[in-house]
């Protein structure tokens, strides 16, 4: 591995260049980025998975700009142009624009005019004409005219074409460009004429310009997503004035004839070939930060999403709420298995409250059900009242869930394999009911687009959303841990060291050996290798198990120092996790040696003293507004509470119990300045919020967090 690699990538991410070394040798060696996070702190000096996996990005990146490099060396060594210099030059330079400028001289091209006028044997002509030196460039141009060539104008164009292909592939001409392009650039978007109607959505856009370095990424990705519909034209324009000022003083050096015949090929290079090229660059490389900036928004999303709170191992009524269907009530019992489903009709049209009551009551006693999950769709609100209106045998808790992607997952291969016998409206009331009590594990069976907490995720790259997104799922499983003999195999894929085949495996293993009582036993199932065990076992959690560290995040690699702390306490190991003076006893420092350091000794006493704790906040109950059901019965001025649903960088989405969601401007968001709305609210985050103004034409409702005393 080049030493070079190390070196950039400690310099790019402020990271040394020996915890860069180590990390990339774990990395090309298998190892996971959980693993590596939790388990070999020492090894990468406590690097976290955000910045392993910079370092990962950053590694590939080099990877294909060396292979980009090979290309070009190999295309210009065909040429027979490649000196040692230039040679030098491609190897030493990282930079992928300074990479493709040097290469543009050189790159194969479809015919272009210079090539035809080069192959009209004009490039003396052209060479001539630079030189800048002839007072009668007609004259010398007279020479040329034959075959091909009509006449001296058509001599002296085709030496201009040649000479513009010349400018457009200076490396200097091309970076005053750039410049010019990065610090005057100028977005100018306009509604395509007689599309003003179709376009509605984007009025905002119909005649915007702003300077392109302060377009934030949500309107960039909105006006691109709009030229896509072919709604707006856009373009990005420099300073006209300045970058031709700055050709023209690089390549008119006469103010002879030949100085005017340069003069014209350099505007028509500018116009015809060096502004498009570069302002297709500009193009795509502010595309690409917008899109890496709604990556992170919505990976930041996802994993509040995933890591919200659980209601644990309780019987939970899973409620899909409706009108004319009427409501599918689910009963599932600790595990999240189905035990009952049917129809109740509380609601109009049908209306029949009495009889819905009773279902409910009887379901209730029943399966002794802990809490009611309802989904937050259409009727939510008013099943909700509905229940609690009424006065049950038996005390449950009553929670609003997100079924965001729940009818994605209903009509699923996974839902179908578990439910086969069932509807989609049964399989979707269960996703709500588990959902409840445990969101982790149910929404890892929905793609992550599918869930509702992005910004134009179908307008960013595909290829890189879906990598960020399953490394945030697989960090977030991984942080939690897994239930060994509850997981599902959907659940277990994401789990460090596993994939399809080994999570399938463990279930099949599970299904004919019965529940597992060691993590040791994981070594028996097919296919479960060394490598495998050290990846997944950390992760696994048996609660029944024999030896209490098994249910804990405490790796089998280190049972041996536990063991080794609790014989020298002249306890067992269970006894250790139970009594805290005991603990209180340890000396870390005696257990440090070479391959186990103080990070992992503190992060081994820190999960004794909670074995298995669950990193997710517990639950709260909700309540709306019981008088606010619709826009209407919104007022300037009023207070609310509501729940986050989404985050974007301009602001916070915020259900507030009605069918629009309100936005928090990041402005409103706090008294103070801020740049990120993530330092002031969360996924799922209650809180309360002040009515700004009310759209009611666009059904767009502004909030503010301003002036509003949060409970």
């Amino acid at each position: 591995m080049s030493q070079n690699y190390h070196r950039m990538i400690a310099a790019a991410l402020g990271i040394s260049e020996r915890q860069t070394e180590r990390t990339l040798e774990l990395l090309n060696d298998g190892t996971t980025i959980p693993f590596i996070s939790r388990y070999r702190k020492e090894v990468t000096g406590g690097l976290d998975e955000v910045q392993i996996e910079a370092i990962r990005t950053q590694y590939e990146k080099l990877n294909e700009t060396a292979k980009r490099k090979e290309t070009i060396l190999n295309t210009i060594q065909e040429q027979g142009k490649l000196t040692p210099e230039l040679r030098a030059r491609i190897e030493e330079t990282w930079d992928n624009t300074a990479l493709e400028d040097i290469y543009l001289p050189y790159k194969p091209k479809r015919k272009t005019r210079a090539e035809a006028a080069r192959q009209k044997g004009l490039e003396p002509l052209a060479t001539l004409l630079m030189l800048q030196r002839e007072p009668h460039p007609e004259k010398q141009a007279a020479r040329y005219v034959k075959e091909d060539v009509k006449d001296v104008d058509d001599a002296l164009k085709g030496a201009r074409d040649i000479i513009a292909e010349h400018v457009s592939e200076d490396e200097q001409a091309r970076n005053n460009v750039r410049n010019s392009f990065a610090h005057h650039g100028i977005l100018t978007a306009k509604v395509v004429k007689g599309k003003e109607e179709e376009a509605a959505k984007y009025r905002d856009y119909f005649d915007c310009s702003e300077p392109l370095k302060r377009c934030s990424s949500h309107r960039l990705l909105a006006i691109r997503r709009a030229e896509a519909e072919g709604l707006l034209k856009v373009s990005i324009s420099p300073d006209d004035e300045e970058c031709l000022e700055h050709l023209k003083r690089r390549f008119v050096r006469s103010n002879n004839a030949c100085g005017q015949q340069v003069m014209e090929a350099v505007q028509d290079a500018y116009k015809r070939l060096l502004k498009p090229s570069i302002e297709t660059e500009f193009a795509t490389q502010s595309k690409e930060r917008a899109d890496e900036e709604a990556i992170d928004v919505f990976a930041a999303n996802l994993r509040q999403l995933l890591l919200a709170s659980p209601l644990g191992q309780k019987r939970v009524m899973g409620i899909d709420p409706g009108f004319r269907t009427g409501c599918k009530v689910v009963c599932l019992d600790a595990q999240g298995n189905l035990l009952h489903n049917e129809n109740i009709y509380p609601h109009p049209p049908v209306n029949k409250p009495k009889e819905a009551f009773a279902k409910i009551q009887q379901m209730l006693e029943s399966y002794k059900i802990d809490a009611v999950a309802i989904g937050n769709g259409t009727a939510s609100r008013e099943t909700e009242d509905f229940l609690k209106r009424q006065t049950f045998n038996r005390e449950v808790r009553i929670f609003i869930v997100s079924e965001q992607g729940a009818s994605i997952y209903s009509a699923s291969k996974i839902a179908r394999e578990e439910f086969p016998e069932y509807d989609v409206t049964v399989r979707g009331a269960v996703s709500i009911g588990r959902r409840l009590m445990d969101p982790l594990a149910e929404l890892v069976k929905i793609d992550p687009k599918s869930i509702g907490v992005g910004q134009y995720q179908h307008d960013v790259d595909q290829t890189k959303l879906k990598k960020s997104l399953d490394q945030t799922v697989e960090n977030c499983v991984n942080l939690v841990g897994v239930n060994l003999n509850t997981a599902s195999s959907h659940l277990l894929t994401y789990i460090s060291g596993l994939g399809p085949q080994l999570a399938q495996n463990i279930i099949n293993y599970r299904a004919e050996h019965g529940a597992f009582t060691s993590r040791k036993e994981l070594m028996k199932v097919p296919r479960m290798g060394a490598k495998a065990f050290e990846q997944c076992a950390g992760f696994m959690r048996i609660p029944e198990a024999k030896n209490p560290l098994d249910n804990t995040a405490v790796h089998p690699e280190s049972y041996c120092i536990v063991e080794q702390m609790a014989k020298d306490l002249g306890c067992n190991v269970a006894e250790l996790i139970a009594d805290k003076e005991l603990r209180m006893k340890i000396n870390p420092e005696r257990y440090i040696s070479p391959t186990v350091g103080m990070l992992t000794l503190k992060d081994i006493l820190q999960e004794l003293e909670k074995p298995g704790r669950d990193p997710r906040k517990p639950i709260e109950i909700f309540e709306f507004d019981k008088h606010v059901h619709t826009i209407n019965d919104l007022r300037e001025g009023m207070e609310l509470p509501g729940i986050v649903n989404n985050i974007t960088n301009f602001g916070a989405f915020v259900d507030i119990g009605i069918k629009e969601n309100g936005l928090i401007h990041l402005s409103q968001l706090a008294e103070r300045f801020i740049s990120d709305p993530n330092e002031v609210v969360s996924i799922h985050q209650t809180l309360r919020v002040k009515v700004l103004s009310i759209d009611m034409d666009r059904k767009r409702i502004q909030l503010t967090l301003k002036g509003v005393q949060q409970q």
